[in-house]
């Protein structure tokens, strides 16, 4: 198991950071696109230094825990970044929006200031991220495996003599 950890904690540290800062994080809008690389990684890292060909196993237990540690990184970052810079990026998305539809930028702007900020509402956002980032992890190393293992596992044991009668024999 000690081989899994460190390039789970690198892919980890990097899915994790990647998705706490702000802007860079908008990668994720595209399918948790930080999570899968982070996977990958993990699992690419694990394929280069491991001694025996990796399998599917290997490649969600891997993912999995690059996840884990990824969505600790993004929950102990990212929920105090979201608090501070959560009225720059909304006033971001109002320009965005103004530039292709100023109808619409004005009713974003209206049920914004309706909703508010709540603190709570950003860390029960950031805990779903957290549990997505975690599947979309476990996705990438499931997806690493066959993209970098190009090692053949070794040959199957033949199967058991036959037993009496012609049946297998069960030991």
């Amino acid at each position: 198991m000690n081989n899994k950890i460190k390039p789970a904690l690198i892919g980890g540290v990097i899915l994790g950071l990647l998705s706490a800062i702000p802007f860079v994080n908008f990668v994720n809008l595209c399918c948790c696109a930080w999570a899968i690389l982070g996977g990958l990684l993990a699992s690419y890292l694990y394929i280069k230094n491991s001694s025996t060909p990796a399998s599917a196993g290997d490649g969600a237990v891997i993912g999995a825990i690059a996840g884990a540690i990824g969505a600790v990184i993004y929950l102990v970052i990212g929920i105090p970044l979201a608090l501070l810079s959560g009225a720059a990026m909304r006033e971001m998305m109002i320009k965005l929006m103004a530039n292709v539809d100023p109808r619409q930028a004005d009713m974003f702007r209206q049920q914004m200031e309706a909703q508010g900020e709540s603190v709570s509402g950003v860390i029960v956002q950031s805990f779903i991220a957290a549990l997505l980032l975690i599947v979309f992890a476990v996705v990438g190393g499931l997806i690493g495996i066959p993209l970098f293992e190009k090692r053949k596992a070794g040959p199957m044991a033949p199967p058991p003599p036959p037993g009496p009668g012609g049946a297998p024999f069960a030991a």
